[in-house]
Protein backbone atom coordinates (compact mmCIF):
# COMPACT_ATOMS: atom_id res chain seq x y z
CA UNK A 1 0.00 0.00 0.00
CA UNK A 2 3.53 2.73 0.75
CA UNK A 3 4.49 1.87 -2.73
CA UNK A 4 1.27 2.86 -4.32
CA UNK A 5 1.20 6.22 -3.02
CA UNK A 6 4.89 6.79 -2.91
CA UNK A 7 6.26 8.90 -5.61
CA UNK A 8 10.30 8.56 -6.42
CA UNK A 9 10.18 11.60 -8.14
CA UNK A 10 13.73 12.99 -10.59
CA UNK A 11 13.20 16.16 -8.84
CA UNK A 12 13.83 15.84 -5.09
CA UNK A 13 15.09 12.26 -5.35
CA UNK A 14 12.45 10.77 -3.17
CA UNK A 15 12.84 13.01 -0.46
CA UNK A 16 9.18 13.07 0.24
CA UNK A 17 8.40 9.95 -1.18
CA UNK A 18 10.84 7.74 1.14
CA UNK A 19 8.95 9.43 4.08
CA UNK A 20 5.93 7.28 3.94
CA UNK A 21 8.61 4.53 4.30
CA UNK A 22 10.19 5.82 6.69
CA UNK A 23 6.89 6.01 9.14
CA UNK A 24 5.57 2.48 7.82
CA UNK A 25 8.87 0.95 9.03
CA UNK A 26 8.62 2.78 11.87
CA UNK A 27 5.27 1.79 13.35
CA UNK A 28 5.17 -1.30 12.58
CA UNK A 29 8.14 -2.52 13.87
CA UNK A 30 8.25 -0.28 16.95
CA UNK A 31 4.99 -1.20 17.91
CA UNK A 32 5.99 -4.78 17.37
CA UNK A 33 9.37 -4.81 19.75
CA UNK A 34 6.76 -3.66 22.56
CA UNK A 35 6.12 -7.33 23.48
CA UNK A 36 9.31 -8.37 24.06
CA UNK A 37 9.31 -6.73 27.30
CA UNK A 38 5.53 -5.86 27.60
CA UNK A 39 4.33 -9.16 28.08
CA UNK A 40 6.64 -10.68 30.65
CA UNK A 41 6.87 -8.35 33.55
CA UNK A 42 6.20 -9.94 36.11
CA UNK A 43 7.50 -13.63 34.83
CA UNK A 44 10.95 -11.11 34.76
CA UNK A 45 10.35 -10.17 38.27
CA UNK A 46 10.40 -13.19 39.68
CA UNK A 47 12.86 -14.66 37.46
CA UNK A 48 15.31 -11.71 38.86
CA UNK A 49 14.63 -12.36 42.65
CA UNK A 50 16.10 -16.13 42.04
CA UNK A 51 18.98 -14.90 40.48
CA UNK A 52 18.79 -14.34 36.74
CA UNK A 53 21.13 -12.07 35.73
CA UNK A 54 19.02 -8.63 34.30
CA UNK A 55 21.71 -8.36 31.23
CA UNK A 56 21.21 -11.73 29.98
CA UNK A 57 17.54 -11.51 30.01
CA UNK A 58 17.21 -8.66 27.58
CA UNK A 59 20.38 -9.91 25.28
CA UNK A 60 18.29 -12.93 25.18
CA UNK A 61 15.18 -10.50 24.44
CA UNK A 62 17.15 -8.09 21.71
CA UNK A 63 18.91 -11.06 20.45
CA UNK A 64 15.65 -13.46 19.17
CA UNK A 65 13.82 -9.96 17.62
CA UNK A 66 17.60 -9.39 15.39
CA UNK A 67 15.38 -12.27 13.20
CA UNK A 68 12.67 -9.79 12.36
CA UNK A 69 15.03 -6.72 11.94
CA UNK A 70 17.05 -8.72 9.20
CA UNK A 71 13.60 -10.34 7.47
CA UNK A 72 10.76 -7.58 7.70
CA UNK A 73 12.95 -4.70 5.56
CA UNK A 74 13.47 -7.79 2.89
CA UNK A 75 9.70 -8.75 2.65
CA UNK A 76 9.12 -4.87 2.79
CA UNK A 77 11.46 -4.12 -0.36
CA UNK A 78 10.64 -6.57 -2.13
CA UNK A 79 6.92 -5.25 -2.73
CA UNK A 80 7.99 -1.55 -2.16
CA UNK A 81 10.48 -1.99 -5.31
CA UNK A 82 7.72 -3.66 -7.60
CA UNK A 83 5.31 0.06 -6.94
CA UNK A 84 7.87 2.35 -6.94
CA UNK A 85 11.09 0.78 -8.84
CA UNK A 86 14.08 3.12 -7.66
CA UNK A 87 17.13 3.91 -8.95
CA UNK A 88 18.80 3.24 -6.14
CA UNK A 89 19.80 -0.55 -5.69
CA UNK A 90 18.42 -2.72 -3.65
CA UNK A 91 20.92 -3.76 -0.95
CA UNK A 92 21.49 0.09 -0.43
CA UNK A 93 17.75 0.37 0.79
CA UNK A 94 17.97 -2.67 2.45
CA UNK A 95 20.84 -2.05 4.66
CA UNK A 96 19.56 1.66 5.55
CA UNK A 97 15.98 -0.09 6.68
CA UNK A 98 17.89 -2.93 8.47
CA UNK A 99 19.54 0.23 10.59
CA UNK A 100 16.19 1.97 10.93
CA UNK A 101 14.54 -1.06 12.54
CA UNK A 102 17.49 -1.59 14.49
CA UNK A 103 16.80 1.93 15.88
CA UNK A 104 13.07 2.21 16.41
CA UNK A 105 12.95 -1.58 17.83
CA UNK A 106 15.22 -0.03 20.86
CA UNK A 107 13.48 2.96 21.27
CA UNK A 108 10.29 0.52 21.81
CA UNK A 109 12.20 -1.61 24.36
CA UNK A 110 12.68 1.79 26.35
CA UNK A 111 8.74 2.40 25.96
CA UNK A 112 7.99 -1.21 26.98
CA UNK A 113 10.20 -1.37 30.39
CA UNK A 114 9.11 2.48 31.41
CA UNK A 115 5.34 2.85 30.40
CA UNK A 116 1.96 1.01 30.48
CA UNK A 117 0.99 -0.91 27.40
CA UNK A 118 -1.57 1.44 26.12
CA UNK A 119 0.71 4.67 26.63
CA UNK A 120 3.65 2.89 24.85
CA UNK A 121 1.69 2.32 22.12
CA UNK A 122 0.41 5.76 21.98
CA UNK A 123 3.82 6.85 22.30
CA UNK A 124 4.89 4.51 19.51
CA UNK A 125 2.34 5.95 17.67
CA UNK A 126 3.26 9.33 18.01
CA UNK A 127 6.73 9.39 18.21
CA UNK A 128 7.68 8.52 14.58
CA UNK A 129 5.15 10.85 12.95
CA UNK A 130 6.04 13.26 14.75
CA UNK A 131 9.51 12.98 14.35
CA UNK A 132 9.48 12.34 10.89
CA UNK A 133 7.06 15.61 10.05
CA UNK A 134 10.17 17.78 11.67
CA UNK A 135 12.39 16.14 9.49
CA UNK A 136 10.15 16.83 6.10
CA UNK A 137 9.54 20.31 7.17
CA UNK A 138 13.25 21.09 7.94
CA UNK A 139 14.05 20.23 4.14
CA UNK A 140 12.50 23.44 3.01
CA UNK A 141 12.93 25.40 6.43
CA UNK A 142 16.06 25.79 7.72
CA UNK A 143 14.93 26.96 11.52
CA UNK A 144 13.84 22.70 11.71
CA UNK A 145 17.59 21.74 10.13
CA UNK A 146 19.49 21.79 13.72
CA UNK A 147 16.30 20.16 15.67
CA UNK A 148 16.26 17.23 13.12
CA UNK A 149 19.45 16.42 13.35
CA UNK A 150 18.71 15.04 16.65
CA UNK A 151 16.19 13.06 15.05
CA UNK A 152 16.41 9.07 13.73
CA UNK A 153 14.23 9.79 10.58
CA UNK A 154 16.53 12.79 9.17
CA UNK A 155 19.42 10.56 9.16
CA UNK A 156 17.05 7.66 7.21
CA UNK A 157 16.07 10.18 4.84
CA UNK A 158 19.28 11.44 4.16
CA UNK A 159 20.26 7.73 3.48
CA UNK A 160 17.79 6.49 1.61
CA UNK A 161 17.86 9.76 -0.84
CA UNK A 162 21.61 9.40 -1.12
CA UNK A 163 21.56 5.88 -2.47
CA UNK A 164 18.75 7.45 -5.23
CA UNK A 165 20.87 10.38 -6.20
CA UNK A 166 24.50 8.19 -6.47
CA UNK A 167 22.46 6.39 -9.31
CA UNK A 168 21.67 9.45 -11.14
CA UNK A 169 24.42 10.25 -14.38
CA UNK A 170 24.72 12.60 -17.61
CA UNK A 171 22.34 15.62 -18.07
CA UNK A 172 21.33 14.75 -14.24
CA UNK A 173 24.23 15.91 -12.79
CA UNK A 174 23.47 19.18 -12.20
CA UNK A 175 20.00 18.69 -10.79
CA UNK A 176 21.27 16.19 -8.39
CA UNK A 177 24.30 19.04 -7.49
CA UNK A 178 21.01 21.44 -7.13
CA UNK A 179 19.07 19.38 -4.97
CA UNK A 180 21.36 17.81 -2.47
CA UNK A 181 22.57 21.80 -2.15
CA UNK A 182 19.03 22.62 -1.41
CA UNK A 183 18.37 19.79 1.13
CA UNK A 184 22.21 20.07 2.54
CA UNK A 185 23.13 16.33 1.91
CA UNK A 186 26.52 15.23 1.00
CA UNK A 187 27.16 12.18 -1.35
CA UNK A 188 29.91 11.02 0.92
CA UNK A 189 27.72 11.10 4.28
CA UNK A 190 26.18 8.10 3.31
CA UNK A 191 27.93 5.94 5.90
CA UNK A 192 27.65 8.64 8.24
CA UNK A 193 23.85 8.41 8.15
CA UNK A 194 24.52 4.31 8.82
CA UNK A 195 26.70 4.59 11.63
CA UNK A 196 24.17 7.12 13.39
CA UNK A 197 21.63 4.98 12.76
CA UNK A 198 23.43 2.13 14.49
CA UNK A 199 24.76 4.89 17.49
CA UNK A 200 20.24 5.79 17.72
CA UNK A 201 19.79 1.88 18.28
CA UNK A 202 22.46 1.32 20.50
CA UNK A 203 21.83 4.14 23.02
CA UNK A 204 18.36 3.45 23.05
CA UNK A 205 18.98 -0.21 23.90
CA UNK A 206 21.40 0.79 27.12
CA UNK A 207 18.53 3.85 27.69
CA UNK A 208 16.21 0.61 28.22
CA UNK A 209 18.65 -1.77 29.84
CA UNK A 210 18.96 0.97 32.83
CA UNK A 211 15.23 1.10 32.64
CA UNK A 212 15.07 -2.32 33.34
CA UNK A 213 17.13 -2.30 36.34
CA UNK A 214 15.80 0.88 37.53
CA UNK A 215 12.34 0.05 37.17
CA UNK A 216 12.80 -3.62 39.05
CA UNK A 217 13.98 -1.69 41.78
CA UNK A 218 11.67 0.09 42.00
CA UNK A 219 9.06 -2.12 42.34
Amino acid sequence: CVGTITKIGDSDFGAFGYSYTIIAISLLCQIAALKSFANDKLQYWRERASGMSSLAHFMAKDTVDHFNTLVKPAVYLSMFYFFTNPRSTFLDNYIVLVCLVYCVTGMGYGFAILLRPESSQLFSVLLPVCLTLITTQSLNNNGLKFIANFTYPKWALEALVIANAKRYYGVWLISRCMALYKYKYSLHAWKLCIIILLLFGVVSRAIAFIALLTVHRRR
